[in-house]
Formats: C-alpha cells, sequence, structure tokens
C-alpha cells in the first residue's frame, strides 16, 4: 500500500489555508458591506425627508399619488439608467407622509392606510427607526422641520437581505472562486518543482550499484534536503565500514581456521602412515588438540558474532568472586601444566549487573591469556574490589609483559602481540572487550605484579543495591 503524497498534502494543506483565509475575509466583508449598505440607506431616506420637508403641499399630493422608486435615485438620474441596472433588483418603493405642526396631515402615500401606519404617532425626535408594517419590517427617519412647522415621515422595506449586499458579497466571492482552481494549479506545480530534487535523490539512489558504498552526491541540495542527504551517506559509510569489518573478520577467520586444520591433517596422516603405536599415539592426542583448539576458535567466532548483533542479553544480580573462583577450578590444569600459582584476592559482597555466562568468558579469557603468556613458574593474580560504587575486575601477571606499541592493539581480533610464541588465535581480549562494553565496563591495560607482565582491569558498575 502507498504512502500519501507530500504533494497532495502540502497543496491540500496550503489551499485549506487560503480557503480559510478567504472564508474569513469574505465573511467580515459581507458584514462589513452590511453595514456600509446600512448606514447609507439611512443617510439616503433622510436626504429623501429633507428634499420632501421643502415641496409645498400640491407637490406632495402629487408625489404621494405617484411611485417613488428608491431604486433609481441610486443612480443618481444617470441617462439610460433603469431599475434593472440597479444591484437591488427587488422592490424598493419609499412611502411618505406629512403632517402640519397641529399633527393635521398635509399628504401621505395611500399605501400607508392600508398597512395601518395611517395614524402612526410620530417620533417624539428626529431619526431613525425599524418599524414592522404589515407583517413586514421598514426602515423610518422622521425629520422634525422647526422652520416650517412640519413633520415628515419615510418609510423604506428593510431589505437587509437585499440584492445590494448579494451584488457585492458576489463580487467579493467571484475572483476568488475563479482564482482559487488557478492557484490551486500553481501551488501544485511549485510544490512539484520545489519537491524534484528528492525524485533526483529517488532516482540516484534506485540507479546505484548494491557495491557502491560512495556518499551520495545530486549537485546542488536544497537546505530542506539535506539532512536526507547526509543521513543517507552517513548510513552508508557505515554500512560501508560494517562490511569492512565482515570481509576482514572472514578472511582473518578462515586465516586462523586454516592454521589447525592443517595441523590436524598432517598429523592424521602421520598417524595413518606411522607403523609405531606411540607415535600413532601422539599423533593422534595432537589431533585431538587441533579439534579443540579449533572447537575454542570456533566458539569464540560465534560468541564475537552474537555480540556485534547487539543481541539482548538478561541480566541478574550476581557476584563476580563466585564466578572467578569457579573459573579458577576449570583453569588449574593449565596452570600446573607451567607450574603458574594463581591466586584470588576478591570481595566477595562486590556485586554487578550481568549474566553469568559470559562474565565467566570474560574471566576465562583473562586467566587463559595471564597463563599461557605468563612465564613458566610465575604468578597469576585475580582480584575483585569495591570502590566508588564500581566493582573493579583485575588480572596480572608477572610475565614478559606486552611492548607499549602493542597496548592500543591487544583488542584488535586476531592480534598477537610481537615475541609471543604461545599458541592462541588473538580473539580473547577482542571478546573481553566487547563483553565489558555490552555491560558498560571499561576496560584499562597496565603494568602487573612487580611491574613486570600486564595487568587488565574491566570496572563494572555497581549494583545499585550494593552502593554504600
Amino acid at each position: 500500500m502507498r504512502g500519501a503524497s507530500i504533494r497532495r498534502r502540502l497543496v491540500l494543506l496550503v489551499l485549506a489555508s487560503i480557503a480559510m483565509v478567504w472564508g474569513v475575509a469574505l465573511v467580515t466583508s459581507y458584514r462589513q458591506a452590511t453595514r456600509e449598505v446600512g448606514a447609507w440607506e439611512e443617510a439616503r431616506i433622510a436626504e429623501l425627508a429633507q428634499i420632501l420637508a421643502l415641496l409645498d403641499e400640491a407637490d406632495l399630493t402629487t408625489l404621494a399619488n405617484a411611485r417613488i422608486d428608491v431604486r433609481e435615485e441610486e443612480k443618481g438620474g444617470e441617462p439610460g439608467a433603469s431599475a434593472l441596472d440597479d444591484d437591488d433588483t427587488l422592490p424598493r418603493d419609499a412611502l411618505f407622509q406629512v403632517r402640519a405642526a397641529n399633527g393635521e396631515v398635509l399628504a401621505g402615500s395611500p399605501q400607508l392606510r392600508a398597512l395601518g401606519a395611517w395614524d402612526l404617532p410620530l417620533a417624539p425626535a428626529s431619526g431613525a427607526l425599524d418599524v414592522t408594517l404589515g407583517g413586514q419590517m421598514y426602515h423610518s427617519f422622521t425629520l422634525r422641520d422647526a422652520a416650517r412647522g412640519h413633520s415628515v415621515r419615510v418609510f423604506e422595506p428593510a431589505n437587509t437581505r437585499s440584492d445590494l449586499v448579494s451584488g457585492v458579497a458576489s463580487r467579493i466571492a467571484r475572483p476568488t472562486l475563479i482564482a482559487l482552481p488557478v492557484l490551486a494549479l500553481l501551488v501544485w506545480i511549485s510544490i512539484g518543482w520545489s519537491l524534484a530534487p528528492l525524485q533526483v535523490l529517488s532516482a540516484v539512489i534506485r540507479s546505484r550499484d548494491v557495491n557502491r558504498m560512495e556518499p551520495v552526491g545530486i549537485g546542488h541540495t536544497p537546505v530542506e534536503v539535506r539532512p536526507l542527504v547526509d543521513a543517507i551517506n552517513q548510513m552508508l559509510a557505515r554500512l560501508r565500514d560494517s562490511l569492512e569489518r565482515e570481509r576482514a573478520f572472514t578472511a582473518d577467520a578462515a586465516h586462523e581456521l586454516k592454521t589447525p586444520l592443517a595441523a590436524i591433517k598432517v598429523q592424521a596422516q602421520v598417524a595413518l602412515a606411522e607403523p609405531d603405536i606411540a607415535l600413532q599415539r601422539l599423533a593422534m592426542e595432537r589431533v585431538v588438540q587441533g579439534v579443540d583448539r579449533s572447537a575454542r576458535l570456533a566458539q569464540q567466532l560465534l560468541l564475537l558474532a552474537r555480540l556485534d548483533q547487539h543481541e539482548t542479553v538478561p541480566t541478574e544480580r550476581l557476584k563476580p568472586a563466585v564466578v572467578a573462583r569457579h573459573t579458577l577450578l576449570a583453569s588449574e590444569r593449565s596452570a600446573q601444566h607451567k607450574h603458574i600459582s594463581v591466586r584470588l584476592v576478591a570481595d566477595m559482597l562486590a556485586e554487578i549487573d550481568a549474566e553469568p555466562v559470559l562474565i565467566g568468558i570474560l574471566i576465562d579469557n583473562l586467566l587463559d591469556n595471564a597463563i599461557k603468556y605468563g612465564r613458566a613458574g610465575g604468578v597469576v593474580e585475580l582480584a575483585v574490589q569495591r570502590t566508588d560504587g564500581r566493582v573493579r575486575l583485575s588480572v596480572r601477571d608477572d610475565g614478559p609483559g606486552v611492548a607499549p606499541a602493542d597496548l592500543e592493539r591487544l583488542t584488535h581480533r586476531f592480534f598477537r602481540a610481537t615475541g609471543n610464541q604461545a599458541t592462541g588465535s588473538g580473539l580473547g581480549l577482542s571478546i573481553v572487550a566487547r563483553i565489558a562494553e555490552h555491560f558498560g565496563a571499561s576496560l584499562q591495560f597496565g603494568a602487573g605484579i612487580g611491574e613486570r607482565g600486564l595487568a587488565v582491569h574491566v570496572s563494572f558498575p555497581a549494583y545499585r543495591s550494593a552502593l554504600s
């Protein structure tokens, strides 16, 4: 299922925003036009009342029997003007009544009798007033002429929803309705042009070979697209580094496995060709040793692959000293073979949050390295100490140590320090570093026992309830 189009979404949002603003503007303009038309109509009937106040009784009588179409007055008597030219096409006949000072009606529109407004009391003062006559609303204006003593009252239908106001609103809305489709087309084209770099970027990525990991470049990249291009380039760089590491790891692993497998083959051939039973047994023992070495190497490779995948490992509250004591028992045979004395100096109450098997592997690799590369008849010390909210696990020996130039490379995979003749895969400290990283521990190297040999320190965060 395809996702929503950014272009369509932007066009709809822009048009909706514009339509909303235009709608508010249209309503506001319509209300303003209604108020202005109302004020204009009030001024017009007031002007009509002033004109009527100047006429004599004969002219008033004649005018009362005639029709006063106020729509024609809106055109100001222009040549060719007619009722059809007025924006207000609904009937708008003005009615009037003129009274003398004694209240006698001098003249008035006959329609006022039918509407029951002939004897309607006069307003106490000059001014506008809305009245209901015959069920219809009328605007009225009363003018008291103090000079002549006459009172003039004019009535006009209150057509608030007149064609005049509707015409004004139509003139405002018509350009908007015409412009909206044109604006939609322009917005669609403009947004499409603005999003063109994304299409170019998509085409570049789609046409790229799977083996190409070079940074993506599309020329002049807009500021808004630059973070996306940068993120893709960073991802490609990480992917390139990951692939290079995997290739190097595969090549090194194949090289490391090739040596013990070749040795196993040679010893097997010796066992098959040697008639001496003792020599055959010796060859088979070396075959077993080679198999053990290959199995350990494969196990370490699998563990590294598991850690590299950042698999979630369940942790628990454990005491490193207890794990160290069990690991020491398993290392006794190799230590005795080189006459190495292994001692444990541990705070049995120190606790960390980790996984027992991985911590056992970490300690086993540290002890294996110390025994393997330590001097015959020497000493290896395993210590667990609790200081400043952390638990430090240290393994020290008094062997030949490691050259300063090699210290930084000790955790590199398949690296073996210069001058060491002991067999090994060069993965032990690499595994230690990955396990330490997995549990948030720090790894440091230093001088061993009596400033000789090598010391490896792994500092774990103490279990929170063990903090003092």
